[in-house]
């Protein structure tokens, strides 16, 4: 029988086109989602300049625009294509100079972005060969190199620089209470110090949700993620909380406190370094949530999202193996057949 007479006047040649996977469903390119990446980020990235001013905006600044300069020319010195056009070194800088407090010396975000681009991503083969999150990986190695540099975070609205913060909301909640005249409202509009994009969970938020709707991202690795966290800080909150509400509260708090929410919807879900099946994404979300708890509960560093991120990195390669959905009609080795 043929085929073209049994295919509807109106069909178009490109539909009865047999090609090998993957096929393409619609029309994304690293470009355009890197695009996307960019805008989710403004809101949050906004509210840092506005609380923190001229300083955070050069902070930031000065972080993408190293990130692009590296990447262009360690792809020249490479031989390799130029690729600045796609906006990924670009996405790098920003994530990585939010990650940054706005009276962070202006050389660690040069140096940072470096090594985000030559050592993480570039030496390992460019875009998509990356075995962690570049951002987190500088992030966790200037913390390092640079301890007190990276950890003084002004209060908000201190422009100045002249008073640092001593205590910003998670060294208080690490003693079991909230920072003093500051709730949980105060930390999920962004009333608090800290870092220039963790400020302000709501900002994050609508970054996270415009991503999902544009479905950039899936919704299995932030909310397992969170709600892990949530889960965890609930059942087993630090210091006195023993009615359901403070409970409640010290969970609201922890939520809205430090990089989680920036890193639960902008650094685990990375296309590059999270895993492929929706089942795999769920267990290294909770794995992130989890390990984010512990390491902020019994380890050295109050803040411990950067760490389990990249520990969860690791295992990724593990998690699509073990969730891998099964091949239709393939036959055990073992299996007998009549």
């Amino acid at each position: 029988m043929d085929l073209k007479q049994q295919a509807p006047a109106s069909a178009s040649p490109s539909l009865l086109t047999v090609s090998p996977s993957p096929h393409a469903r619609r029309g994304m390119t690293t470009t355009s989602v890197m695009k996307d990446v960019l805008i989710a980020l403004v809101p949050t990235t906004a509210w840092g300049i506005y609380i923190y001013g001229v300083r955070a905006a050069l902070v930031v600044l000065l972080s993408v625009v190293s990130a692009v300069l590296f990447e262009f020319l360690t792809q020249l010195i490479l031989h390799r294509p130029i690729t600045i056009k796609d906006c990924s070194a670009a996405v790098t800088g920003l994530l990585l100079g939010l990650n940054f407090s706005p009276s962070v010396p202006l050389y660690i975000p040069v140096v940072g972005a470096a090594f985000a681009i030559i050592v993480v991503k570039q030496l390992f083969g460019g875009l998509g060969k990356n075995i962690m999150n570049p951002a987190l990986a500088a992030r966790v190695f200037l913390m390092l190199a640079w301890t007190n540099g990276m950890s003084g975070f002004p209060a908000a609205y201190d422009r100045g620089f002249d008073a640092v913060a001593s205590a910003t909301p998670l060294v208080s909640l690490k003693a079991g209470v909230l920072p003093e005249g500051i709730g949980v409202l105060e930390l999920f509009l962004g009333q608090t110090g800290g870092c220039i994009g963790e400020l302000s969970a709501l900002m994050i938020l609508i970054g996270g949700i415009y991503l999902i709707c544009r479905r950039v991202i899936r919704w299995h690795i932030p909310v397992a993620m969170l709600g892990t966290v949530a889960l965890l800080t609930f059942l087993f909150p630090l210091g006195d909380a023993a009615t359901l509400a403070e409970r409640a509260t010290f969970m609201a708090a922890s939520l809205c406190s430090g990089g989680l929410m920036l890193g639960a919807v902008f650094m685990a879900t990375d296309y590059v370094t999270s895993p492929v099946t929706d089942l795999g994404r769920l267990i290294y979300g909770a794995g992130c949530g989890a390990l984010v708890v512990f390491i902020r509960y019994f380890g050295g560093y109050n803040e411990g999202v950067s760490f389990a991120i990249l520990i969860m990195n690791a295992l990724v390669w593990y998690l699509d193996m073990a969730t891998k959905p099964r091949v239709f009609g393939k036959i055990r080795k073992n299996s007998k057949t009549a």
